[in-house]
């Protein structure tokens, strides 16, 4: 995947850069560290610069978060009662639980979106709930925007500056990732035991 990648971006240049992050936004696993740190090398070789390559890139990443949070607002809370109406008692989720979940977004929602943009996975799947809860758009947009431009900047950064070397940054990023799955492993099997242990009580 990566060869192709880079070869795309050989060949079409900002336009590249500019579709292979809103598909990475969409399809998360297309990994933006490639991406990005590539197009940073590109500067180095090509008529491409730092600031033409963060620009496409960071167009792409929004046009992507916009469709996801499109998708979240097709699904919505009232959807997900309705789910939970049905499926609920299997999944031991009630309609309070959804509404809690909505609220705690309504109040920490932007501040969230903003620093899981520097999440790898999270960064492109966080769009989903912040659409669901109803965020405001354009404060969606600003602030996703705003973490997209921190992540796009490091990255591009990072690849001008490495040169032919860009690829030894991947193998960082790799661990940066693995211990971000991990910790998010971690917190999900806490939710899990503090969910089964509310459930018995009631």
């Amino acid at each position: 995947m990566e060869n192709w990648i880079t070869s795309f971006m050989e060949q079409y240049g900002y336009f590249g850069i500019f579709l292979m992050i809103a598909f990475e936004n969409v399809f998360p696993p297309i990994p933006s560290e490639v991406i990005l740190t590539f197009g940073g090398f590109m500067t180095t070789n090509s008529d491409l610069t730092v600031p033409g390559v963060i620009a496409a890139a960071t167009a792409g990443s929004v046009v992507g978060a916009i469709i996801l949070y499109g998708i979240g607002r097709i699904l919505s809370v009232e959807r997900m009662e309705a789910i939970v109406d049905k499926w609920g008692h299997i999944l031991r989720v009630k309609k309070q639980d959804i509404h809690k979940a909505d609220a705690w977004f309504d109040k920490y929602g932007p501040w969230t979106v903003l620093f899981c943009r520097m999440v790898p996975l999270i960064r492109s799947l966080i769009s989903i709930p912040a659409g669901m809860s109803g965020m405001n758009f354009w404060v969606f947009l600003v602030f996703t925007t705003i973490g997209t431009l921190i992540w796009n900047i490091f990255l591009v950064s990072v690849g001008a500056a490495l040169g032919d070397s860009w690829e030894s940054i991947l193998a960082y990023m790799d661990v940066y990732s693995e211990i971000t799955y991990a910790v998010i492993a971690i917190a999900v099997i806490i939710f899990i035991i503090y969910w089964i242990r509310r459930s018995r009580k009631n």
